[in-house]
């Protein structure tokens, strides 16, 4: 190349380039390939501003220098070199403020992150907006993000360091609003730090395990949820190295008419795309035993920059020209058919991709050829045009529909948690991944190679390029098996199980259902309206803390135990105290009434269980059955389960006497549920099949009645468990501490999927699923919104800690009672 500054028009604003060799780019505005000239050439450039000749001339000096360097290594350490002496001799232009008033935080050197390509520039930060000012200008002068619209901000990994910040605006777009790179992780941290602490107050944080949480519930498509765990797995829309992937999950291409109810339709989503085949997989698997170390099954990737452009190259045309040096791909290889590209996948050698988000999005445009690009011709002699869709599609709109209608239907949704667990959960590395025939190469995983290890640059360089062409595994997000999907229409497969029979919905006659029905909606109701209580009526009939609640089915008796060792029986009608009842001078714990509101069992600190005769006014029997203090009893179909300080559950039969009032004289053990640690609490699921217990050491322990089997224990909460209970549905347990924790666990996996802390223990709670109305240490009634992560109201009540709460069967009447010694009455009003 030889370079000599020209005189145009009588102005120094030009420069003349000579030389032998010119790639025509988008020559006359048309994407094609790209055309090669050989032979000397001379070139003249006219810059519009004249001032910045010098600049440009010296720049592409330098940059031929670094060109002509014989070592990778060498030229890209004096490229950067070149861009970081630019960017020393520059800052962000103040001026560029929205506002005077703006106070400058944080400026720092940054590049703006494009698929394929990088902008530097410079990025600035102030109290209310963020900036990135790029050096050439482009995509325009001042890029800028107000921080009050910003929703979601992720780190990266770009070029496998930990340099990257991604920000959204919205909730649920697939693309961000601006990919930053910075050159220090330091800066990137100093930014991520500044914007997430203006979002606490602002934004309530996202995790995969709330995400999950909303996802179970119904709050989340799958389409929503994969978007979101892309995001928080680095996979981005701006780096196609690290693409937002999603799975296939239609695998009938070839009838007339799609049919969502029958099975065979899908795709197996607990197998990888190359296990799909077994005649392949057969082939795979005998050379991987065949492959010395590092081992791996599949040579080539499920999502890679290839992949992505296949899919995109009618929109993207010039991002594959960039990658293959010009050219389309052959067009026999191009993505011509949604069936043959299906079945390349399933037979293929070497193709085991998965899909991109777009197939499931609102545009089509990927499947058209818009643009008239010459794609090429194959051997058939037919053109490359638009995407050849299967019978059952009649326009790529109602592909594209079909397609999402197939992502959220039943199947999907009961199965969709066995393809997560192989891209981003427990399935994705190690035993279980060997076990699921999903081994990839060691390169593609996090942390498969320590770049800065690498001591040669051009030994780094090739080792950077292979692994971001080859592909990326995404970031690990579970390492237990992710939970099923909450469907209305799932039913177990098994019912050889109790503990898979209690998580079934139970069939009920049209009747029933229409019952059900409105009791629920009056349930939702009142839960949608709960941040509206306001306390109706409150008396003190305890000379101590309250500790249980128990009302009879009509409302009109309340029964209360208190740490002064009685039993209290209130009358709502008359508003007065109508029986005081001693069993011994300790504290009681807990009560509960017997169906027929006929007797009241209360347990004792004493290390026993009282039976009260209502009817009779007297005590009727007594359960002598532990060794220490009895914290909580249940109650359901004649059995009575008891929790103690001597680290016990016990289970008992309590077949009802002949006549009211009789003693009660046989008790006999039908289980007994051993813990390392005092029990502080239990509760049994709606169905009486699953029991749930806290333990003064912070454990959560689910087990399977009908066995008396222990089949999880989670260490949640560092110190006692002051509450847990079963959602209404037995899918989740929520569990409360002395740490101010709340913790949602999965009830199939035993998975803590949510943790909320607050300021002050929640001593008691009831809860719908979704929402929960807490009672704290320092007298309030708290709501919790558990999906969005956040407090939606703070109540007034007591002037000490709410110590039990009861919740009628409507949801509508609630009353609390507390260390101030107050029974409390609640009303919804709405």
């Amino acid at each position: 190349m030889r370079m000599m500054r020209a005189r145009l028009s009588g102005c120094p604003s030009g420069y003349i380039l000579q030389e032998s060799l010119v790639y025509f780019i988008k020559e006359h505005n048309i994407v094609a390939p790209y055309k090669i000239e050989r032979g000397k050439m001379e070139y003249v450039f006219q810059l519009e501003v004249s001032g910045k000749v010098e600049d440009v001339v010296e720049t592409l000096l330098q940059l031929h220098r670094a060109s002509c360097l014989d070592k990778l290594g060498d030229q890209m350490a004096m490229i950067t070199a070149i861009l970081q002496s630019r960017l020393a001799r520059t800052s962000f232009d103040k001026n560029r403020f929205q506002s005077v008033s703006e106070k400058l935080h944080m400026e720092c050197k940054a590049e703006m992150v494009t698929p394929l390509v990088t902008n530097p520039g410079h990025v600035c930060i102030t109290d209310t907006n963020l900036y990135f000012q790029p050096l050439n200008g482009y995509p325009k002068p001042v890029v800028q993000i107000t921080l009050q619209d910003v929703r979601r901000i992720y780190k990266r990994r770009h070029g496998l360091m930990p340099l990257g910040l991604e920000v959204f605006c919205t909730e649920d777009d697939l693309c961000s609003d601006i990919y930053l790179k910075f050159y220090e992780p330091q800066d990137r941290d100093d930014l991520y730090f500044y914007i997430a602490t203006y979002l606490e107050h602002h934004v309530a944080e996202h995790t995969a395990e709330s995400y999950m949480l909303q996802w179970q519930r119904g709050h989340l498509s799958n389409y929503q949820y994969l978007l979101h765990l892309n995001n928080l797995a680095d996979r981005s829309c701006n780096d196609l190295s690290q693409y937002p992937v999603f799975p296939w999950v239609i695998s009938d291409y070839s009838s007339p008419e799609l049919d969502l109810s029958n099975p065979a339709t899908f795709r197996d989503l607990s197998k990888p795309v190359g296990a799909l085949n077994p005649e392949r997989l057969e082939r795979l698997l005998t050379r991987y035993q065949e492959m010395p170390e590092p081992k791996f099954m599949y040579g080539s990737h499920y999502s890679s920059p290839g992949y992505v452009l296949f899919y995109l190259v009618r929109i993207a045309p010039e991002y594959m020209l960039c990658l293959q040096n010009g050219r389309f791909d052959n067009a026999d290889r191009m993505f011509n058919s949604i069936a043959e590209t299906w079945k390349n996948c399933l037979d293929g050698a070497t193709d085991f991709k998965e899909l991109i988000p777009e197939f499931y999005d609102e545009d089509a445009s990927f499947l058209i050829n818009s643009l008239k690009l010459d794609l090429g011709k194959r051997q058939g002699g037919q053109m490359v045009d638009d995407v050849e869709l299967p019978a059952w599609a009649s326009s790529p709109q109602d592909f594209l529909q079909k397609n999402k209608d197939a992502l959220e239907s039943s199947y999907v949704s009961e199965h969709l948690h066995e393809w997560i667990d192989l891209i981003f959960g427990y399935k994705q590395k190690g035993s279980e991944a060997i076990g699921a025939h999903n081994v990839f190469h060691p390169l593609t995983y996090e942390g498969g190679v320590d770049l800065n290890s690498i001591e040669d640059p051009d030994d780094k360089v090739a080792m950077l390029t292979q692994i971001l062409e080859f592909g990326q595994t995404p970031k690990q997000l579970f390492v237990t098996p992710h939970p099923r999907r909450i469907t209305p229409k799932f039913k177990s497969l098994s019912q050889a199980s109790s503990y898979n029979a209690s998580m079934t919905d139970s069939p009920v006659s049209p009747g029933e259902e229409s019952f059900e029905d409105l009791t629920e909606e009056s349930k939702t109701l009142a839960w949608n309206n709960i941040t509206k209580l306001q306390l109706h009526e409150q008396y003190k009939i305890h000379k101590e803390a309250v500790t249980g609640i128990a009302v009879s089915c009509n409302g009109s008796s309340v029964f209360t135990t208190s740490q002064d060792s009685t039993l209290k029986m209130f009358s709502k009608e008359s508003k007065m105290l109508q029986r005081s009842i001693s069993f011994s001078n300790m504290a009681l714990s807990s009560c509960l009434l017997l169906p027929g509101d006929t007797t009241v069992i209360s347990s004792s600190w004493d290390n026993n269980v009282y039976f009260y005769s209502i009817a009779f006014g007297r005590r009727q029997d007594t359960l002598m059955g532990h060794d220490d203090a009895v914290s909580k009893i249940c109650w359901h179909n004649d059995r009575l389960y008891s929790a103690s300080w001597d680290s016990t559950v016990k289970v008992w039969s309590g077949v009802p006497a002949e006549m009211p009032g009789t003693k009660r004289h046989q008790f006999d053990l039908l289980a007994e549920l051993e813990h390392d640690v005092s029990v502080n609490t239990i509760n049994l699921n709606a169905v009486s099949t699953l029991l749930v217990s806290g333990t003064k050491e912070g454990l959560v322990n689910i087990w399977d009645l009908t066995t008396a089997t222990l089949l999880h224990q989670i260490s949640c909460h560092s110190g006692t468990v002051c509450d847990a209970a079963f959602s209404p549905d037995s899918r989740h347990v929520l569990s409360t501490g002395v740490d101010g924790c709340l913790n949602v666990i999965d009830v199939q996996t035993g998975m803590l999927i949510s943790s909320m802390a607050s300021e002050e223990p929640q001593r008691c709670f009831v809860w719908d699923g979704n929402s929960v109305l807490s009672g704290s240490r320092t007298g309030e009634l708290l709501v919790w919104d558990l999906l969005g992560a956040k407090v939606s109201e703070r109540i007034q009540g007591h002037t000490g800690a709410v110590t039990c709460i009861w919740m009628n069967e409507q949801c509508s009447s609630i009353i609390t009672g507390g260390e101030d010694r107050q029974v409390m009455f609640w009303k919804l009003q709405y």
